[in-house]
């Protein structure tokens, strides 16, 4: 009975970790297509849009390679309230 219970944990987490690895491999196909676009060259300061673009390039994933090229405009931040 024991046997049969460690059986069935060791394949429940099979399918997690799959896609735990497509997961990790997607987005660092878009980390490597943001650097290729030399978007963490631009400097120390980076402002609202810069990161959006990062961000998007990094989700957006391989996708980069089909001819997507995801890009955020201007970007406003809310002011905190005084």
């Amino acid at each position: 009975m024991r046997d049969r219970e460690m059986r069935r944990r060791s394949t429940r987490g099979t399918g997690s970790r799959l896609v735990g690895l497509l997961l990790m491999v997607w987005l660092a196909v878009g980390l490597l297509a943001a650097a290729q676009r030399h978007y963490f060259d631009s400097g120390p300061v980076i402002d609202c849009a810069g990161w959006g673009t990062i961000g998007l390039t990094t989700v957006v994933g391989p996708f980069n390679y089909l001819g997507m090229n995801p890009k955020v405009g201007d970007c406003e931040l809310p002011q905190p309230s005084r």
